[in-house]
């Protein structure tokens, strides 16, 4: 009776073991923490597995929109020293039947983030064996880039050729004003303008004329 009872104790983790250890749906992990925290670095222990699990397991209810996996549905095997670890997940209905590797690799792919900002770590420093790390979200404009570098162009050409055709129209303004200005007889002396009198005739002064009437020989 002793003896079948632990076996029943025994048995369970010793079989999760060779699930663990044997199976092909397992993902390796490896973290490195020193690399990324320096001198705040913590220590791998019991906790820090016992946090993986839990944010597995969160992985997995997000993913299936299940709220039956629990730590005991991911085993962890195959520790060493410099944070490496492997691990599966089991079926919540059947504890001795895995999940297939490419639905846990979608879960993993889809709370990505979460479980590097649980760790403080980023796709670099937690990497997941075979799973290749997660892209962040492409920038989306309302407008193209294109759209608004071409807008500027365009603009500072019709700038340019709005300055060209005022220059050349002031141009041919100043032209015209000169050429009518000769044909009215004005002419530009020392900064001031004289005309012709307005068109008159003028006076009539007899002292400069050289009339012979007055001339005798």
């Amino acid at each position: 009776m002793l003896t079948a009872v632990l076996l029943l104790i025994f048995l369970p983790p010793m079989v999760a073991q060779d699930l663990c250890k044997d199976s092909t749906d397992g993902f390796k992990v490896r973290l490195s923490i020193k690399t990324a925290l320096g001198d705040n670095a913590y220590e791998w222990n019991e906790s820090e597995r016992f946090l993986f699990q839990s944010t597995l397991a969160f992985a997995m209810r997000r993913h299936t929109e299940q709220d039956t996996y629990n730590i005991s549905n991911i085993l962890v095997c195959n520790e060493t020293p410099r944070v490496s670890f492997v691990f599966v997940v089991t079926s919540p209905d059947d504890p001795t039947k895995l999940i297939p590797k490419e639905q846990v690799e979608e879960a993993v792919r889809k709370s990505k983030h979460r479980i590097n900002s649980a760790f403080l770590l980023s796709d670099m420093t937690l990497e997941f064996v075979g799973i290749p790390p997660t892209l962040a979200v492409p920038i989306t404009y309302d407008t193209p880039p294109w759209l608004i570098v071409f807008g500027v162009v365009i603009g500072a050409v019709a700038v340019g050729i709005l300055a060209l055709l005022m220059s050349t129209v002031s141009k041919r303004r100043r032209a015209k004003d000169k050429d009518a200005g000769f044909a009215d007889g004005r002419v530009k002396e020392n900064g001031s303008a004289l005309s012709s009198l307005g068109g008159k005739d003028g006076v009539y002064n007899q002292a400069f004329s050289n009339d012979d009437r007055f001339t005798q020989l």
